[in-house]
């Protein structure tokens, strides 16, 4: 049991895990630059990146391209989840000075070469776009356009590069306020050939006054989530899958309720009645039910692992919700998965080695390490793959080596003391396994039972109703995540969780339920792996996604799209499979406590 001064102890950590990542990622709420200026100021633009408009991890940087570069090009300090999200902010050649217009002002004139134009051509083809940042405010737009004219041979294809940008900017009072960045249709450079081409590249800047506060200026990235088409198909989704929860729940609840008290009254009656009739059901294995499991030792990590991505969930959903992911606050998001998944890495260890113990484990230094190792060792074996896919595209997404230097740091500071303090304080705790039955000293024979029984179709009945629960959803944060959506609707993400733990736990107690009245009393894997389920069926909705839904093309948005939703469905796997764990445990405890066990 926890004893009262442990609790303490846990909800000091909790809050010094939320204040820290608090101080890590939002250490001033102002939706960007705080910045005041006066007419004439120089105010900072930057040029972030360009790439395939449908690849969204295949960026590069600005100047990887023959844009014009000013005489200094200097780099722009980034946190740590600003490299991470694949950020690389250098100075860009415009100048755009407060409240001073400009009217068609040239950066710079150029020829450009064969090479130069048929890179260009390439990006134009692959429908490129440019990202930069002007006051820490996002601007795109896309290098050229393609004039297919009916045309049904490719070859025929004429390609034009754009080279005038016309900036037109909102300021209220001393604060810049909005941005729009197009290009003008007219101002086209004919590149369908190899050939040298001169260029004058040129922008012009508009200022122009707004009404809209400065605090507001943010809100018009994340109206797209909040339109009434949008919010209509979001509570569709909600409603559908709190139905789907009420009807599993109520269905669930009435049968095991019914079950389960016949089961107690034919129970007392057969101990009552004391007759040679044969025994059946799941009382009748009471003796092996409770009986400790093969590779304890990997359930015990799994665990653990499963239970500290769970807290790392949790703790993410609460800054979402008190506003710190707000849109465009970049690297936010990355920064704090790294520093709370370090934080909670002793919720692992303790979680882990306290339960590993309880089923008189002895090698508690070894499950230490596989718990330390059950999802890092996998992401980090995926992560170098990747990493050096994207080094070969010299892409962005390929971390620079002191990044990666800090990462290990904080695993090797901050992750495996962690660990390893936690599993000290779990082997400590000196908790016993409460099992209400004794067991005995050999196991009973399981009976043949009919192929539904099995752990495959149990595993497909179990994950195909909480996945049904959250598919709608799993649309909108798919086209955040590997495309250019906003997503900041997290109060209904945050419902639809809440319905996949339930769904989650009710669809595993019911299938322990109708395991255990078959007399299988081999229940521990089975419990953790149809709650875990629901991660193999949103694989399966990556597979759907990539073919009929995106447009992402590519050996290196291939490999990382797949590789890295691999690492996020294992994760989502140990997290449902020890949501569904618990339950079930719940739920044998409390059966196997209300009945006479002789």
């Amino acid at each position: 049991m926890v004893t009262e001064m442990e609790k303490k102890k846990m909800t000091v950590a909790c809050y010094v895990v939320v204040l820290i990542v608090l101080c890590c990622v939002s250490p001033a709420r102002s939706d960007g630059s705080d910045h005041k200026y006066k007419a004439g100021d120089p105010v900072p633009l930057y040029a972030n990146k360009v790439g395939p408009f449908h690849n969204p991890s295949e960026t590069y940087r600005f100047f990887d391209l023959p844009f014009c570069a000013p005489a200094h090009v200097t780099e722009k300090k980034e946190a740590l989840g600003e490299v991470l999200n694949g950020d690389r902010l250098v100075s860009a050649p415009y100048k755009l000075d407060f409240m001073y217009d400009k009217d068609s002002e040239i950066v710079c004139k150029k020829k450009l070469s064969k090479e130069e134009v048929s890179q260009f051509r390439s990006a134009v083809a692959k429908d490129y776009y440019f990202q930069m940042y002007y006051d820490d405010l996002p601007i795109w737009g896309f290098l050229g356009k393609v004039d297919k004219d009916a045309k049904a041979d490719p070859s025929e294809y004429k390609y034009y590069l754009f080279k005038h940008l016309h900036f037109e900017i909102f300021y209220n009072n001393d604060r810049v306020v909005e941005i729009n960045a197009r290009t003008d249709p007219n101002a086209l450079v004919d590149i369908t050939e190899d050939k040298e081409v001169d260029v004058d590249f040129m922008y012009s800047v508009k200022w122009k006054e707004t009404t809209t506060p400065f605090e507001k200026r943010m809100e018009k990235y994340s109206q797209s989530s909040s339109l009434p088409h949008h919010l209509e198909i979001h509570w569709f989704s909600i409603i559908n899958s709190c139905v789907t929860v009420l009807l599993l729940t109520g269905f669930l609840a009435t049968i095991l309720m019914r079950v389960l008290k016949n089961d107690f009254v034919k129970y007392a009656h057969d101990e009552e009645a004391a007759d040679d009739q044969e025994e059946t059901g799941w009382k009748y294995i009471h003796g092996d039910v409770f009986r400790y499991p093969k590779f304890k030792s990997l359930l015990a990590a799994a665990l653990g692992s499963g239970t500290q991505l769970f807290t790392l969930t949790i703790f993410i959903f609460i800054l979402s919700l008190v506003g710190v992911f707000y849109p465009y606050n970049r690297g936010a998001l990355f920064t704090a998965l790294v520093v709370i998944y370090a934080l909670t890495s002793g919720i692992a260890g303790y979680t882990a080695s306290s339960f590993y113990c309880q089923l008189e484990g002895t090698n508690w230094v070894r499950n230490l390490i596989l718990s330390g190792g059950l999802f890092c060792g996998p992401l980090f074996l995926t992560f170098c793959f990747l990493n050096s896919i994207a080094i070969g595209y010299s892409a962005t997404a390929a971390l620079p080596f002191g990044t990666i230097v800090v990462i290990f740091l904080i695993w090797a500071l901050v992750t495996s003391p962690l660990l390893v303090l936690g599993g000290i304080a779990g082997k400590n705790s000196k908790a016993e396994f409460q099992a209400p039955c004794r067991t005995t000293k050999y196991p009973r024979e399981i009976p043949p039972l009919p192929w539904y029984h099995g752990t495959l179709p149990q595993m497909a009945m179990a994950g195909f109703l909480p996945f049904s629960a959250i598919y709608i959803e799993l649309y909108y944060i798919f086209a955040s995540v590997w495309g250019h959506r906003i997503y900041t609707i997290y109060s209904i993400l945050f419902i639809v969780f809440i319905i996949l733990l339930i769904v989650t736990a009710f669809i595993t107690v019911a299938l322990t339920y109708f395991q255990l009245a078959a007399e299988d009393h081999e229940w521990w894997w089975r419990a953790f792996l149809c709650g875990g389920s629901t991660g193999l069926f949103i694989y399966g909705y990556c597979l759907y996604y990539y073919y009929a839904r995106s447009n992402m093309t590519g050996f290196m948005q291939t490999s990382f799209f797949f590789c890295y939703m691999a690492c996020i469905c294992y994760g989502f796997f140990l997290m449902l499979g020890s949501v569904g764990f618990r339950a079930a445990l719940f739920f044998v405890r409390h059966i196997y406590r209300s009945i006479k066990c002789e």
